[in-house]
């Protein structure tokens, strides 16, 4: 799950207890990202953590080896139906190349027209909410979003 919240620390027991197998939060909201890791796999749970717009890649690349998934905000967090920010892609690129093992996640704005670039800088997961609901063939999209992100991760591991 994608936390967004400003004190995400008192969420991870509850989460964990309802069932939660991954709890992501934003770098942003946390005064000590160490310690919320280590309570978060304490309970169970894989550690994803965010970034939004305006902060720095290199803020989160201390937390990189101690969590399972980087979520770099391709909008500001908030609400749905926004633009993509298509200047988050040299972020999701860095993340790649420093860390090309690592699951890398983009949200927001991201639908057909713009899941290429997305792919393409390194991203693996893929969070698309507007461009689904509002498709008449949702399930054709999603197909879509899969098999743009499973190629250029093929290619990617045949270019290593």
């Amino acid at each position: 799950m994608h936390m967004m919240v400003s004190r995400p620390e008192q969420w991870v027991k509850p989460m964990a207890v309802a069932g939660a197998n991954q709890y992501t939060f934003h770098l942003e909201a946390t005064e000590n990202p160490g310690a919320l890791i280590k309570d978060i796999r304490e309970n169970g749970m894989k550690v994803g953590l965010a970034i939004k717009p305006g902060t720095t890649v290199e803020y989160l690349a201390p937390w990189a080896n101690q969590i399972d998934m980087a979520l770099v905000m391709t909008v500001e967090p908030g609400f749905g139906g926004q633009k993509f920010m298509e200047d988050m892609m040299p972020k999701v690129h860095w993340l790649r190349t420093q860390f090309p093992t690592l699951d890398i996640e983009v949200d927001g704005g991201v639908g057909p027209d713009t899941v290429q670039k997305c792919a393409e800088a390194g991203a693996n997961m893929i969070v698309s909410g507007s461009a689904i609901m509002r498709s008449d063939d949702p399930r054709a999209v999603i197909n879509l979003l899969r098999n743009v992100c499973s190629e250029a991760a093929q290619k990617r591991s045949l270019d290593r």
